[in-house]
């Protein structure tokens, strides 16, 4: 890791362009630590899969949490293919559901 002030890499900005390309990461120091960091693009797609798995995990923890606690629901596929019928209405399963969740339907609960 390099550091360095924001004139230096304005006056010889393709060099250190070239030291970024072949993996360097360069800190351009600013006044109040307001810093800013260059990496290359191969590095910048690996933090940005890291931050996507990181959420995805995260989601994934919160449903695992979700389906302990009770507050999930299941359904069949024939009762997914009932539910596309335009005059579906919800089951008992459902209103159940809804009602221990305190979800509101048509302005009820």
């Amino acid at each position: 890791m390099l550091a360095a002030k924001s004139m230096d890499i304005r006056d010889n900005f393709k060099d250190w362009c070239d030291k970024i390309s072949m993996g360097e990461t360069v800190i351009i120091s600013r006044p109040h630590n307001e810093n800013i960091y260059m990496i290359n693009e191969a590095e910048y797609n690996a933090l940005q899969k890291a931050k996507r798995n990181a959420e995805y995990m995260a989601k994934l923890h919160e449903s695992a949490e979700n389906h302990k606690r009770g507050d999930t629901i299941s359904f069949t596929i024939e009762e997914l293919k009932e539910m596309e019928n335009e005059d579906w209405k919800p089951t008992e399963k459902i209103l159940d559901f809804e009602k221990k969740h305190g979800i509101q339907r048509n302005g009820e609960l």
